[in-house]
């Protein structure tokens, strides 16, 4: 039998996902049999694991499959509608187990408690997204909001936007935290401009700026750290 043809009973037992789920758990998986698994079954042409790998690769990996629409997942080949939406329902329940803290008061301590709060929603935007965390006196997330979708300037992250919300919410302090779809969160010197303007329009309201967190490729940095507040 040609191996390009091989279908998973053709495998060794210990060599199938499914048993091998079982006997070492699912990080002893990789990305391709996880999807194997949630597919179930293959195609007359091919097995489930080589239709799972065609998938990886027109998605190219995980990246773009976690934003893909159904449309565009049925546009596959031995892909219908109830694969489709197994995949999709999935992706969407790993998001929401990732955003778990979130329904509960999140306390900000410190500035890794602030990445590690957006971290998983910004890290992988194609545009750069200016979003604030508003605080009570207690250092917990009341609110969450994007203000700003788009280029970081001075005169449209406009301190009226930012300190609207926090006056509604009755806010003591604010985070801002923006994205750097390049995936390095080294400040600009527009960074850095609206920062020092949103912290001195925060000091004249009395609603403290406590940091400004630039989110990369799962990593960070806070403008607080490098003097800039």
């Amino acid at each position: 039998m040609n191996a390009n043809t091989l279908m998973i009973r053709d495998f060794p037992q210990d060599e199938r996902p499914r048993e091998r789920f079982i006997q070492h758990g699912p990080s002893s998986l990789s990305n391709n049999e996880l999807i194997a698994l949630l597919l179930r079954t293959g195609t007359k042409e091919e097995s489930v694991l080589q239709l799972s790998n065609r998938l990886l690769t027109q998605f190219e990996g995980l990246r773009l499959l976690k934003s893909a629409t159904l449309e565009e997942i049925t546009e596959i080949k031995g892909i219908g509608m109830a694969k489709a939406i197994q995949l999709l329902a999935a992706v969407e329940l790993g998001r929401r187990v990732a955003n778990l803290s979130y329904n509960d008061r999140f306390v900000i301590r410190s500035p890794e408690d602030g990445a590690k709060y957006v971290m998983n929603d910004m890290r992988f935007l194609s545009q750069e997204h200016f979003v604030c965390l508003y605080l009570n006196t207690k250092n917990q997330v009341i609110h969450k909001q994007t203000i700003f979708i788009g280029s970081l300037n001075a005169s449209i992250v406009h301190p009226r936007e930012v300190y609207k919300e926090a006056i509604r919410r009755s806010a003591a302090s604010i985070i801002c935290i923006h994205n750097h779809p390049s995936g390095d969160p080294a400040p600009s010197r527009e960074d850095i401009e609206v920062t020092k303007r949103l912290s001195e329009s925060g000091k004249i309201i009395g609603i403290d700026l406590l940091d400004h967190l630039i989110i990369g490729e799962n990593k960070f940095v806070s403008l607080k750290e490098k003097g800039y507040l």
